[in-house]
């Protein structure tokens, strides 16, 4: 209902809106509603939940869009944009606003020209974060409007409503998505972009848009005005409303949650509430009035049931029956709720879903077969060296079989980390050997060193540091999806761009001692990292391989003598799917390489003491579907395609740990 008279506030009838519709994610609806609301520039960087939606909106002519090179930037290209009066959308997960908060603060007093919209695509659970922080919370810390859709539909329908809210009240506006609502599907309507007049001049209006002191004093009298007006909007909004169901039972919630509520107690009353701050007062009181009892259902903090207690209202149920912790689902709300005496609950959800089978293998994350972080890993669990870890694909080292990194806090942090290490700890005294159990060293990937490492890099070359660190080129944005960056060679939309000459980079910063190495070549890697742990100066090493998934790089595999096998199991501390374990005749297992898994990387084969592990070349030309920049590609898609011999002695990255029993596979 609430989309259908968004809809006809829109411009464009029901009947006929009807007639287009597509399935679309609210990642997908979000790109399509700032198509729709006029947007003309967008910027983001990418974090999964929210990464989707700038691929989305790039598929948009109309709307220039921007990969950034962290979420700071994308927040004042957008704020820029707005100043330009254009409506403007930035887009990032939730702790990249984190990231952009110093802009993110200074635009709520700064108000908009155009609209702005900063969508924060929030993960409870974590399933792909380092924690699970509200950022509803940001909302009213900042000031500003909060907008929360509840599916695809409301997430396009809002975001157009969220451009005139901006510009009508002058404001930023929040909008918040979860994990749940970014990448589930429903049908949205679709409608037409408005014709847009070119923007030819810029306004100026140095009282509002300049934040010193003196203009921000008389901007803020303005903030709190603005909050007392949007309270006062949000009482007859239509992004908020009353479903009177059973009176016994009163639900207040919003976003995904409401799905969830709505699913467990079909027949209950509920409060929906689409604008989640400031809060219509009236409108919750009034609807406290119609129920007997009054729950709060909303993930993670009590943000809804705090500001709602304190309006003086009572709240029968909410953090005190829901767990403050995790996703929900509708199970979960059932079983809370039918606990504490609520009614009405779909009998099916009560039952908890049987956890899996004891005797399942485990599936933990894995890195792709030919991933040239594999043999970096290896390397360091046999250095035992302190690795003081980033944000990306090689954060798997962290795990078994490797187990080769041992912190990380968030993006760009190890290299300042490692530094910081580094400062606490006694030096080494002359003639005594270096012990690198506790010898810290950052490890980072070219993507996170764009976007918050390279001003670490420059604080330990200012501050004479003398930490090594390394730095994982694979010319792309890998965890994320492979998306583009500063060093790839080619923008969001696909057009030839400059790429940073890293070791330029790192030399511009003060750092002397720059290295490129292989990283699929594992003597290569031990000897030159063992030469700057050593070192009495920063130093900065390149691990430069291009990803095997991004560029489609397929190597012909290798393969086992069997009559050269003896079973030893050294070559499943690569972790690699590859390898696996087959029964032989005599009752033992070996290992096999799959063919079909196999990418030709040939680190099992360095850590093989029986040169058991071989490859048989063929005729086949090898095939790189997309090469990196040429300019400053690690390898030539020729090369990257191409077999690394074994030169690695035979005890290569060999004593990182004990040889796994048998039975055991690989991860």
């Amino acid at each position: 209902m609430t989309s259908q008279k968004l809809a006809e506030k829109a411009g464009t009838s029901s009947v006929e809106s009807s007639r287009r519709v597509e399935i679309l994610s609210a990642n997908e609806a979000i790109a399509r509603g700032a198509w729709e609301a006029g947007v003309r520039v967008a910027s983001a960087y990418p974090g999964t939940p929210s990464t989707e939606i700038l691929e989305a909106v790039a598929q948009y002519p109309e709307i220039y869009s921007e990969w950034s090179p962290n979420e700071k930037v994308a927040m004042e290209v957008a704020i820029g944009a707005s100043m330009a009066g254009a409506r403007a959308l930035v887009c990032m997960k939730h702790v990249g606003l984190n990231v952009a908060a110093d802009p993110f603060f200074s635009a709520s007093y700064i108000g908009v020209e155009g609209g702005l919209v900063v969508v924060s695509a929030d993960d409870p659970g974590m399933h792909s974060s380092q924690d699970e922080q509200d950022n509803r919370n940001y909302a009213k810390f900042a000031k500003m409007p909060l907008i929360e859709p509840s599916d695809s539909a409301e997430a396009k329908d809002y975001l157009v409503l969220a451009y005139e809210l901006s510009e009508r009240f002058d404001t930023p506006v929040l909008f918040r998505t979860t994990t749940r609502t970014s990448h589930s599907k429903s049908i949205v309507e679709l409608r037409e972009r408005p014709e847009l007049e070119p923007i030819t001049k810029l306004q100026r209006n140095w009282t509002k848009y300049t934040m010193m002191p003196a203009n921000a004093i008389v901007r803020h009298p303005v903030v709190e005005q603005r909050l007392l007006d949007l309270a006062q909007y949000a009482e007859s909004s239509l992004l908020n409303r009353i479903e009177m169901g059973d009176p016994r039972t009163g639900i207040v919630t919003s976003g995904a949650a409401y799905g969830y509520a709505r699913e467990a107690f079909p027949e209950a009353s509920f409060l929906k509430l689409g604008m989640t701050y400031p809060l219509p007062a009236k409108l919750i009181a009034e609807f406290r009035g119609k129920v007997e009892r009054l729950y709060v259902v909303e993930e993670l903090d009590p943000f809804l049931e705090d500001l709602i207690e304190l309006m003086g209202v009572k709240v029968d149920g909410g953090k005190n029956v829901i767990s403050i912790l995790g996703e929900l689902d509708p199970g979960i709300i059932a079983r809370a709720l039918a606990a504490d005496g609520v009614l009405g609950v779909t009998e099916d959800l009560l039952s908890v879903p049987a956890s899996h089978a004891d005797d399942l293998p485990g599936r933990p994350p894995t890195l792709c077969p030919g991933c040239s972080h594999r043999g970096i890993n290896m390397v360091l669990k046999k250095l035992r060296v302190f690795v003081s870890g980033d944000i990306g694909c090689y954060s798997l080292g962290a795990l078994p079989p490797f187990e080769a990194m041992h912190c990380s806090t968030c993006m760009g942090a190890g290299i300042s980390m490692a530094h910081g290490m580094a400062q606490t700890l006694a030096p080494t005294e002359p003639g005594v050997a270096i012990d690198l159990r506790n010898k810290p060293m950052a490890i980072i990937g070219d993507s996170t060193f764009f976007h918050s490492g390279v001003t670490s890099l420059m604080d330990v070359a200012y501050n004479g540091g003398k930490t090594l660190t390394l730095i994982l080129d694979n010319r792309t944005t890998a965890m994320t999806g492979g998306q583009q960056n500063p060093g790839t060679g080619k923008t969001l939309l696909g057009e030839p761009a400059s790429t940073v000459d890293i070791p330029a980079l790192c030399r511009s910063l003060g750092i002397r001692r720059v290295t490129e190495i292989d990283p699929l070549n594992l003597a290569e890697v031990e000897r030159v990292l063992r030469e700057e742990l050593a070192a009495d100066e920063a130093s900065v090493v390149i691990a430069k391989s291009p990803c095997v998934l991004q560029y489609r790089i397929k190597r012909e595999p290798w393969h086992i003598e069997p009559d050269l096998c003896d079973g030893c199991k050294r070559c499943l501390r690569a972790g690699c799917m590859a390898l696996n374990l087959l029964a032989v005749p005599d009752g033992s297992r070996k290992v096999e390489i799959r063919a079909d898994q196999c990418n030709g990387c040939g680190v099992c084969a360095q850590v093989c003491n029986q040169g058991a592990i071989q490859f048989l070349p063929s005729t086949q030309a090898p095939v790189a579907a997309e090469a990196p920049p040429a300019s400053t590609a690690p390898r030539s898609p020729e090369q990257a395609a191409t077999k690394v011999a074994p030169t690695a002695p035979a005890n290569a990255a060999g004593d990182g740990g004990p040889t796994p029993s048998d039975g055991k596979g690989a991860a």
